[in-house]
């Protein structure tokens, strides 16, 4: 069907030149050539007609009026070059009126698809909506822009659309329905609020296919041991309320080191069935033993006594900067694993991703990557692939091509949607292994 209205565009924007060849019936051919052309707005092709949601049909057919844009611009630009010998041959106005009728035609058919995608995606970054408006008459320029919106929301429409139907598929077998409720603990300097999710779409995904979540809590920057008694307090505060006996943890970042800490010296082993680390430093970060030595003490301070009175208006209460960042050196992270044993009867594992080369993926992670592999070598832009791995098991996330996934890939921190990684479908299957082992 896109190849069909592709050719009914081309004929429709060509029209004034083509009408003498339909003879005494050209103003039928016209009429009817219109309302296909209509429909053809309407319903581009056929690849929308099993998404669920009306905003992704909607957006995969602006997508694919786009790529119908175009194919029929394309087509009608090479009809006007091989009808240009009329400029000197005495037929300027009609070689015009031929254009006039390009421009109109593919003037409808594109506004009809931009407005589509910029009203429906979710997906088409602010970047790429501005560089859209700026570059809209560039030549070459927009033909660009053009390639990487249709390639954005064609993308989200077909992935989006698969993903309601799996869920919608396999909602009676509740596959997160674990036998221990989740906690989500984050990781340093962000905070758990209500309606800006730290962990992205994933909870929602969680959720859809039967899991019950909780989260931390607790301070967004602090000692080791300062958030591993804030999270001690949680654990207990849930499974007293709740009666649910032991949770799940799946821990971000430091939060996988604070978790560590309050399993295995507060006394709440027992409450925790198990506990998976998400891109945690385990072994620590060179790059941070660096940055303490080589910043002067006096810029430290500064930085820290800005960032805890900043975070103290959103809700911290006693916040610290410096603690925070001091135990995610190697040098902590090496004395802490030298006393701090896994909790017996826990059962740990952990994941962890890698970047695949500089300057790709989102700021500031794709600025700090090559920083951090002079002294860590491969990292997900903060934290090495060495000092992931902890527990029974370990995944090592990856893509083909330059980009990679980042630490915030990991927790969906940009709500993007990367080709190769699907973060959500990450967790529903993290989550339903832990189901199938009884946790």
């Amino acid at each position: 069907m896109l190849i069909l209205n592709g050719i009914i565009f081309i004929v429709t924007a060509n029209y004034y030149a083509l009408a003498a060849r339909f003879g005494e019936y050209r103003v039928m051919a016209g009429a009817v050539l219109a309302v296909l052309f209509l429909l053809g707005n309407g319903k581009p092709s056929l690849r929308d007609r099993k998404i669920p949601d009306r905003r992704l049909r909607i957006c995969r057919q602006g997508s694919d009026l786009l790529v119908l844009f175009c194919i029929s611009t394309g087509g009608s630009v090479l009809y006007l070059l091989l009808e240009i010998q009329q400029l000197f041959t005495g037929e300027v106005k009609v070689w015009l009126l031929h254009l006039l009728n390009v421009f109109l035609v593919e003037a409808v058919v594109f506004w009809n698809g931009i407005i589509r995608v910029y009203l429906t995606s979710k997906q088409l970054a602010l970047k790429w909506r501005l560089l859209g408006l700026i570059c809209g008459f560039m030549p070459v320029v927009n033909l660009v822009v053009l390639y990487y919106i249709i390639r954005i929301t064609g993308y989200e429409a077909k992935l989006e659309g698969e993903k309601l139907l799996v869920n919608e598929e396999r909602k009676g077998r509740r596959v997160c329905a674990t036998k221990y409720p989740i906690l989500l603990v984050h990781g340093v300097f962000f905070r758990d609020f209500k309606y800006l999710n730290y962990w992205g779409r994933i909870p929602g995904e969680l959720e859809k296919n039967g899991a019950v979540i909780y989260y931390g809590n607790h301070q967004s920057a602090d000692s080791v041991e300062g958030s591993a008694r804030e999270l001690s307090e949680r654990i207990r505060q849930i499974t007293e309320e709740t009666g649910c006996g032991k949770l799940n943890i799946i821990a971000h970042s430091k939060g996988g080191l604070d978790c560590r800490y309050a399993l295995s010296e507060l006394g709440i082993a027992d409450r925790a069935a198990s506990l998976t680390t998400i891109n945690t430093p385990h072994k620590g970060c060179l790059f941070a033993d660096y940055l303490l030595e080589k910043i002067p003490e006096e810029i430290q301070r500064r930085a820290a006594d800005t960032y805890n009175r900043a975070v103290k208006v959103l809700g911290d209460e006693n916040p610290d900067f410096m603690e925070a960042v001091r135990d995610l050196t190697k040098n902590a992270c090496t004395a802490r694993n030298q006393h701090i044993k896994d909790a017996a009867g826990v059962y740990y594992q952990s994941a962890g991703s890698k970047c695949n080369g500089a300057f790709n993926g989102r700021f500031p992670l794709n600025v700090t990557y090559p920083l951090v592999k002079h002294f860590d070598g491969e990292n997900d832009g903060l934290v090495s692939t060495e000092s992931f791995p902890w527990g029974e098991n370990f995944y090592l996330v990856t893509v083909k091509g330059k980009r990679g996934v980042t630490h915030g890939d990991m927790i969906d921190l940009n709500r993007e949607n990367i080709p190769g990684f699907d973060v959500r479908e990450f967790y529903v299957n993290l989550v339903a292994d832990l189901k199938k082992k009884g946790f």
